[in-house]
């Protein structure tokens, strides 16, 4: 039995150990495929990147939100950590069967951890075991988040980990017998009971039994080292080795998630001009070399979990995308790809052969078929990423939210997106008028500047206007950035009387620009028209410095006389304005109007009086939300509203169920499976609300348009309203309750912290 053990172990050992070897050069070749990224950019700042990958390893702050499964998946990842000594143990038994380590065995703190995360391990396989056998993809519909993922490589991983944490708990329990643990010893206080199974037996047959699970427990871990090293595309193992530098050098060293500013486009991992474009400057991603070595990790890293999938707006209406089996596409077609890579082979931006057919005649026959597959492409095309797949996203950001490895499933999207907009101009034909108007008149609806202004005559005050009014923006507190919904679309403009209104009512000065100022182009740079959204932008940054007042410095100070304040009501000008528009130059303190809100009823400065009744549930904008983490302040406004009864939908806050209108869906039609807003309404409804309420003009139109349609066909009450919080807290603030009641703005109280303008 020894000498068996001993061969078996030692030959696997031998197998393993240099397959794994070998598997680890393939992935650092496999990796330098990629493009670089620009200087610092996934390298800043060290020391808080280890901070941050410790923080996220130990607390596990994304498995933790799953409850159970977090906490076995904690004990799971901290035995495949901290066991390894277990292994030395196992090749010494070999040996000699009551070998213990030096200096380490026999001390009982050390004892007692290994009985302890050896028992916690085991069990929390067991539990994640029992879970997937529940969430089986065999369920109907899209209710698995395991549907698509590689369940026999997840079986196998699971198993595996199963026997080696047994093995070690009987081993544990043999370990005792043989050194005669006659009574309870806290040393095997786990495995105490095995212990007392195994008193009786003879010597020999201890030491066998030990040889035997010392072979089982090593030759397990081999057959799993050996497996996994021959299959480098084996997420669901190699993610344990991956998630460490995958999180490391994730986008931002602090730790935020890869949301709010899309990335500007780079070439060879430097930054593209687009007034100036150099003749090799590659647009976008149509092969998968042409990600960054980080998008490489990233497909590398994933785990088919799947809670990304669980999540995702598009999967959760029948449609094709799945964050998921999109990451799982782009890490097979890299993998299978990789040898035709690796010999020189690749195509140039017109389509030819990089390599000679003498460097290609040991590429593997696979490798050179997968290279022959078109990126995007149809089912007929035999394409990798289905063109429907692609356009599906919203870029609302909850598989970025819910990824616990930190993919950037939103950036790798857009990347894709941005070569077949601008290089193949294959993209739903809606959108390109939207991006017609978009370059003629500055707006999505294509309407004339001068109706930029036409809401400041529906209301019964001054709106100052810059350049008109006021000659700059140092005689106000905030420029008002109204944004092309809230002047141009008719649900959007009730909103931004309604804030108007409110600011007029407590007494603060604000401005907004004069007509001349153009979208923020939020809708053109996520559907992949990176040099739209640049020179839309740069006209934006220019207007408003000019606005701001940047080149009249105050003499003293040697700063802009007037602070870059902006308040936004809608949340994807928020997001281009505060995250996106530093990258072309422009630096603005941006809040949100709800925040200012807030700050105003804390202030008393707006004190709402008069009770709306009714029960209110509120949608989350994905924007505002997942996107610049702003979530108090709206639910904050809603509860100082007397005689609202809030109550929440199943899906809020981070796990917030998208209306349908990012990513420039907004201007594409939804023809495959369930309309997204539909699905969101339909949630809302069940709670049977008087008022669905949100902080998002593109939101209010969504869930607008499905309300009526539900009204239409009976399925919702005709008085259910969709409303923006301003308007609610008009409604409360406007008339007291009678006459004896202070108007609003009369309170004096201490002042309230500023509101936060987005990072």
């Amino acid at each position: 039995m020894q000498l068996a053990a001993i061969i078996v172990s030692l030959v696997l050992t031998a197998v393993g150990v240099a397959l794994l070897a070998r598997a680890v050069g393939q992935f650092v070749r496999y990796f330098k495929l990629g493009q670089p990224v620009p200087a610092g950019l996934r390298t800043d700042n060290p020391y808080q990147r280890s901070v941050t990958l410790v923080k996220e390893f130990l607390g596990h702050t994304r498995m933790n939100r799953w409850g159970i499964v977090g906490i076995a998946h904690w004990f799971v990842a901290i035995g495949f950590l901290t066991l390894p000594p277990t292994i030395i143990t196992a090749y010494g038994q070999l040996f000699q069967a009551d070998w213990t380590l030096p200096v380490l065995g026999g001390f009982l703190p050390y004892e007692m951890y290994i009985e302890f995360i050896g028992t916690a391990t085991t069990l929390g396989i067991i539990v994640l075991m029992v879970i997937r056998l529940l969430n089986l993809p065999s369920r109907p519909g899209r209710k698995s988040r395991f549907t698509g993922s590689k369940m026999g490589q997840a079986y196998f991983v699971e198993y595996v980990i199963f026997t080696i944490g047994a093995a070690i708990m009987v081993l544990r329990g043999l370990e005792g017998a043989l050194h005669h643990v006659d009574g309870y010893d806290p040393a095997y206080f786990a495995s105490y009971p095995l212990v007392l199974a195994f008193d009786g037996l003879s010597t020999g047959t201890l030491q066998n039994l030990v040889y035997l699970f010392a072979m089982i427990k090593l030759g397990t871990t081999m057959i799993w080292m050996i497996t996994v090293s021959l299959n480098i595309n084996m997420g669901v193992a190699w993610h344990r080795f991956l998630a460490f530098p995958n999180i490391w050098f994730k986008r931002n060293a602090t730790g935020e998630t890869a949301l709010g500013a899309l990335q500007p486009m780079t070439s060879g991992g430097k930054p593209i001009d687009f007034t100036d474009p150099g003749e090799d400057d590659v647009f976008g991603v149509s092969q998968v070399e042409q990600f960054s070595w980080k998008g490489l990790l990233d497909f590398s890293t994933c785990t088919e979990c799947g809670r990304c999938q669980s999540q995702c707006p598009a999967w959760n209406t029948g449609k094709p995308l799945s964050p998921k089996l999109l990451i799982m596409s782009l890490r097979d077609h890299a993998h299978a790809k990789a040898p035709y890579l690796l010999a020189g082979g690749g195509k140039t931006t017109e389509g030819e052969e990089k390599a000679s057919e003498e460097q290609l005649k040991d590429v593997p026959a696979a490798a050179l078929a997968e290279a022959e597959r078109p990126l995007i492409g149809t089912l007929e095309e035999n394409g990798v990423i289905d063109p429907d797949v692609l356009w599906s996203c919203t870029t609302c950001g909850a598989c970025v939210e819910q990824c616990p490895v930190d993919i950037e499933h939103v950036d790798h999207i857009v990347d894709m997106r941005r070569y077949q907009v601008m290089i193949e101009s294959a993209f739903p034909s809606e959108a390109g008028t939207m991006l017609k108007n978009l370059e003629k008149k500055g707006n999505p609806w294509g309407l004339a500047k001068k109706q930029r202004l036409e809401w400041t005559k529906e209301v019964d005050f001054e709106v100052p206007v810059v350049g008109k009014d006021i000659e700059d923006l140092t005689e106000v507190e905030y420029l008002y950035w109204v944004g092309c919904a809230g002047a141009l679309e008719d649900r959007a403009k009730k909103t931004t009387k309604a804030f108007a209104e409110l600011l007029h009512m407590a007494g603060v000065k604000f401005a907004i620009m004069g007509g001349d100022e153009k979208c923020t182009g939020d809708s053109a740079r996520r559907l992949g028209n990176e040099p739209l959204f640049q020179e839309l932008g740069m006209e934006n940054v220019a207007s408003l410095n000019m606005a701001f007042g940047e080149d009249d410095e105050d003499e003293s100070t040697k700063k802009p006389k007037s602070a870059k304040k902006i308040v936004a009501t809608c949340p994807h000008c928020l997001n281009t304005l505060g995250n996106e528009y530093p990258q072309l130059g422009g630096d603005y303190e941006v809040i949100h109007h709800t925040q200012l809100l807030q700050h105003l009823v804390d202030e008393g400065k707006l004190i709402p009086v008069t009770p709306v009744e009714g029960l209110i549930t509120y949608h989350d904008p994905c924007y505002l939300g997942r996107h610049n983490n702003i979530y108090t302040p709206p639910r904050e406004i809603i509860g100082k509203v007397p005689g609202l009864r809030n109550e929440e939908m199943h899906r809020h806050k981070e796990r917030g169920f998208c209306c349908g209108a990012g990513g420039a869906r907004m201007w594409m039609e939804e023809r495959i499976g369930k309309r997204i807003n539909n699905e969101r309404v339909d949630e809302a409804l069940s709670l049977n609300p008087d008022i669905i309420s949100t902080a998002c003009p593109f939101c209010l139109v969504m869930l607008t348009d499905s309300v009526n349609g539900k009204k239409n066909d009976g399925q919702a009450e005709e008085s259910v309203q969709v409303v923006d919080v301003a308007q609610l807290l008009l409604d409360s603030v406007k008339t007291p309750i009678s006459d004896d009641e202070p108007p609003a703005g009369a309170a004096e109280t201490e002042d309230a912290p500023e509101p936060q303008p987005v990072k």
